[in-house]
């Protein structure tokens, strides 16, 4: 398997982002963004291509983050999967995640994606807290993160805003004995 792909499943891809794949991010997630998406992860709708390319490049040479690439079986770059605001004095990181495509949810990619980004973050990294956080506008997100062994740690109440209702940002976490148990309990 080729030293970038992190993981392989049905033809899907988790690999890290490469310097070349900056315009097709951009054409293939950002010409237009899925609204739903900018919504569900707090960003604006609309982007520049200097904007995101800048951002690309500049999130791939960072030392602090690893920026890993969802791609389809046909090839397109269908979402991301982040490891961000890395400490290794505290061995503590960020984890994000985002699928840009609607076709491409409910399919059980994200929850994959997540436990593979989890694992490295965690085998290879060895980061001792895996932090994440979730808007209580989505629930789906939510039940992902359970499902892989984070846990509900605190509330934001009311720190954002979905429309003209306020709502809930909700951190969750893993720490590293409860993924070894994890792991132990689920081979």
């Amino acid at each position: 398997m080729n030293n970038n792909i992190l993981s392989e499943k049905n033809g899907f891809i988790i690999r890290l982002a490469k310097a070349n794949d900056a315009t097709n991010y951009y054409e293939q997630n950002y010409c237009p963004l899925d609204k739903e998406v900018a919504r569900l992860t707090g960003c604006k709708e609309v982007f520049t291509k200097e904007e995101v390319i800048s951002f690309f490049l500049k999130s791939i040479k960072d030392k602090d983050r690893y920026f890993f690439l969802i791609i389809s079986p046909n090839g397109r770059i269908i979402g991301e999967s982040v490891i961000n605001e890395i400490d290794m004095k505290l061995r503590s990181a960020n984890f994000r995640i985002a699928l840009y495509h609607i076709t491409e949810r409910e399919k059980g990619i994200g929850t994959w994606a997540t436990k593979i980004t989890r694992d490295f973050a965690f085998e290879k990294l060895k980061i001792h807290r895996l932090e994440l956080n979730v808007y209580s506008f989505n629930p789906r997100a939510e039940a992902v993160y359970l499902k892989c062994g984070f846990k509900k740690e605190g509330v934001q109440r009311d720190a954002v805003i979905d429309g003209n209702q306020y709502a809930d940002n909700i951190l969750m976490s893993m720490l590293e004995s409860e993924w070894k148990k994890l792991k132990e309990t689920k081979t």
